[in-house]
């Protein structure tokens, strides 16, 4: 079932076309990733459905109600929808007992068993209720923010890049604390991000935009594998592109011949790899396509190296490599292929 739908969204800023037309359907129960770069007008989606502002074309309807539709604007606070912030929004000069029931409208004994609860599903320990957000660490001021955005029982839960300011290793901790959060209530969420990582691993739905619309959206596994096109691809992830000639389920392509995933195009194309799907190692006999490094960075676990391939296809491509064996430029390697390569059409 459909719990919050976009039609054809739209909204201008002077000459500027932030949103162009946006057509979204999101599942209940589902977590869906808006990802995109900075301006691609990503927040301006999400400042629509929270009710911030109004869209200059288009409808939002949330689980059956139209919440905007040019003549409609039901306000922010009688959505019935949570939101996380980037920095979270706390009051300074609250404590965080306060701070999380800030909004209830309940008894005192009730709403203090409402926020030990809260704390409890936020992995957090009511000795900090007495705290201010200031004395506690950038991920536990995530989480009381996302407790209180809870507080309220939203059906829809939007986060605003809720996880860019803090330390990686941190981040994903964090990350995956919220996901249980959320999942456990079986709460609906939208994630903004510009974090591809972020979106592939949060997500059962991702949408990429660019440029004020949706390039594709589909699963984790699906956009990243089967991109619509180069630019998506090489902003999902580290991609290979080469260029190729298709027939018959293969492509002869400066690294050899190569099974593709569009059995039946025929003809001129562009064809992607993922790093994960080619392996290098010194050259040894015969097997494999040969290249010699070109240029090699050391970057620890891995090493980022250009690869020139030669034969009647001069081509060179950047890599990641694991840096289990030492290389140096002028080597020569062999290059192996796993797995079908993907075609652009």
């Amino acid at each position: 079932m459909t719990l919050l739908e976009l039609t054809s969204l739209r909204k201008q800023y002077g000459p500027v076309a932030a949103l162009d037309g946006v057509d979204l359907s999101v599942p209940a129960g589902s977590r869906t990733a808006i990802v995109g770069p900075s301006g691609c007008g990503k927040t301006t989606l999400l400042r629509l459905v929270a009710g911030f502002d109004a869209p200059d074309g288009g409808r939002i309807v949330f689980g059956g109600q139209v919440l905007a539709d040019g003549a409609t604007q039901v306000p922010a606070h009688k959505r019935g929808i949570g939101i996380v912030a980037q920095d979270g929004c706390l009051f300074p000069h609250l404590t965080i007992a306060q701070n999380i029931g800030f909004g209830l409208d309940a008894e005192a004994s009730v709403k203090a068993g409402r926020i030990d609860e809260l704390m409890d599903m936020a992995g957090l320990d009511r000795a900090m209720l007495a705290r201010r957000p200031d004395q506690l660490s950038g991920g536990q001021q995530q989480r009381v923010a996302l407790a209180r955005a809870l507080a309220r029982k939203p059906r829809l839960m939007l986060l605003d890049e809720p996880f860019s300011a803090l330390d990686t290793g941190l981040r994903a901790a964090t990350r995956k604390a919220v996901t249980d959060v959320l999942t456990a209530a079986g709460i609906t969420t939208l994630l903004v991000t510009h974090d591809q990582g972020e979106a592939l691993a949060f997500a059962d739905q991702v949408a990429v935009m660019r440029a004020g619309k949706f390039a594709q959206i589909g699963s984790p596994r699906e956009v990243y594998s089967r991109p619509v096109d180069s630019t998506t691809a090489a902003f999902l992830g580290e991609a290979i592109v080469l260029p190729a000639t298709v027939a018959e389920g293969r492509a002869d392509s400066p690294l050899g011949a190569l099974p593709v995933d569009d059995t039946a195009y025929r003809g001129r194309a562009e064809i992607m790899l993922r790093p994960e799907q080619i392996s290098v190692t010194r050259q040894e006999g015969s097997g494999g396509t040969p290249g010699t490094i070109a240029e090699i960075n050391f970057c620890g676990p891995t090493s980022d190296v250009r690869i020139t391939l030669g034969g009647e296809q001069a081509f060179s491509f950047r890599l990641d490599i694991p840096s289990r064996e030492p290389l140096l430029p002028g080597d020569r390697v062999t290059i192996g292929v796993a797995g079908t390569a993907h075609v652009f059409r």
